[in-house]
């Protein structure tokens, strides 16, 4: 049994990573390289802009939950270095650093050359993981 649960976890983590590297690579032009723009319609509701604090940060957010096969339930980015997550009832608990880690790779490959977190929360909303990417050291350290 406890053999089935650890592979579930690494095929889960495989399984996004692959995802995010292979739409990541096949992305004409990064996120982070395309102009931010408002909305034509000025009047247009609040909830197009919710998911990111600028346009590619909105893009990556929307990019994140169409991508996470029922893991993510929603996503937002702000400042292009800050991503949080708001993960589904699906994700065992020993699941959700490797999904973190995931995600902080891609997010990295969307926004680089800047230090990155990502902020995990349960479905309730609270806190429960905060994955941070230093760029001097290239290395994630996290905090429960």
């Amino acid at each position: 049994m406890q053999f089935l649960q650890k592979s579930r976890q690494i095929l889960t983590a495989l399984t996004l990573a692959l995802i995010l590297t292979i739409t990541t690579a096949c992305s004409g032009s990064s996120v982070a390289t395309q102009r931010p723009q408002l909305p034509a319609n000025s009047s247009a509701p609040y909830n197009q802009i919710e998911r990111g604090s600028t346009a590619s940060g909105q893009q990556f957010g929307d990019w994140v939950v169409r991508q996470s096969k029922g893991l993510v339930q929603d996503a937002y980015v702000r400042d292009n270095n800050k991503l949080g997550v708001v993960i589904t009832p699906q994700v065992k608990p020993n699941e959700v650093r490797p999904l973190a880690s995931s995600l902080l790779q891609g997010f990295h490959k969307n926004f680089p050359n800047q230090d990155l977190t990502v902020l995990v929360y349960a479905p309730d909303k609270k806190l429960i993981l905060t994955g941070k990417y230093d760029q001097q050291s290239q290395q994630i350290s996290y905090e429960s």
